[in-house]
């Protein structure tokens, strides 16, 4: 934690056209977690709505509700043009050797590294989240018990004049995400997104193009970053901003 002021902002739309606004060379990273498009190997199972495919009901009789979210029902090759879109508009919003931090499942992890690498960025490594045993087993085969971070850079990464951090976290997080702390049905831990913000200089302003129920902003705030987060869901916008207080 820190004592350092931050100003955090949350926008209510698209990020494709809000982002086309944004002036260039603005942010010192993009960290988010887009749609995975990836819940579903036939049309009928990928079409269908969100909380059908991820949500996960301990409690029958007082199941946990979630709103569910767009964007997830794209088949290889939009999904594939989607993050090429979005991807080359961060890339001209951050500033020269800034990062982009973009969450992927195992599915989408070569289609993610190839949109990113389409668009510019150059890509620097991969951080693994362990989701530890508390994931969901597989009858027959090994837990799927890793989501993944691409890492990469707008060019070279900016050095001196205090922009170099001089640390190097683990490669490989391992933590599991608190049902209390689950807000959203793909939700993130903050301490995760914490460990990925270790790199960034002090008081970096962050872009969260997927704000969803605001984890990246609430993670920016702790560690005295600026953070400007995008969310199309009125649901999730509604979360986000009283989650945050804004």
């Amino acid at each position: 934690m820190t004592n350092i002021p931050s100003t955090l902002s949350l926008l209510h739309g698209d990020a494709h056209v809000l982002m086309r606004d944004m002036p260039s060379d603005t942010f010192d990273a993009v960290i988010t977690d887009p749609p995975y498009a990836s819940g579903g190997l036939t049309t009928a199972e990928r079409v269908k709505d969100p909380v059908a495919k991820y949500q996960v009901i301990h409690d029958h009789a007082h199941p946990k509700p979630y709103p569910t979210f767009c964007g997830d029902c794209r088949d290889q090759r939009s999904h594939f043009v989607w993050s090429c879109d979005w991807m080359r508009e961060a890339f001209r919003c951050v500033k020269p050797g800034g990062f982009l931090m973009v969450f992927s499942d195992w599915r989408q992890l070569p289609l993610t590294s190839d949109a990113m690498l389409v668009s510019g960025w150059l890509w620097r490594g991969i951080v693994t989240w362990d989701k530890t045993e508390a994931c969901r087993p597989q009858l027959g085969l090994h837990r799927n018990q890793a989501e993944y971070v691409l890492v990469a850079t707008k060019g070279h990464r900016r050095t001196g004049s205090g922009a170099e951090v001089r640390v190097s976290p683990a490669g490989v997080y391992r933590t599991y995400l608190r049902p209390a702390d689950k807000l959203h049905l793909t939700g993130k831990p903050v301490d995760l997104m914490e460990h990925l913000m270790a790199i960034l200089a002090p008081h970096s302003a962050i872009l969260d193009p997927f704000a969803w129920s605001g984890t990246t902003l609430l993670a920016a705030r702790n560690l005295g970053h600026d953070c400007t987060g995008v969310e199309m869901s009125d649901a999730y916008y509604t979360v986000a901003k009283s989650r945050l207080g804004l």
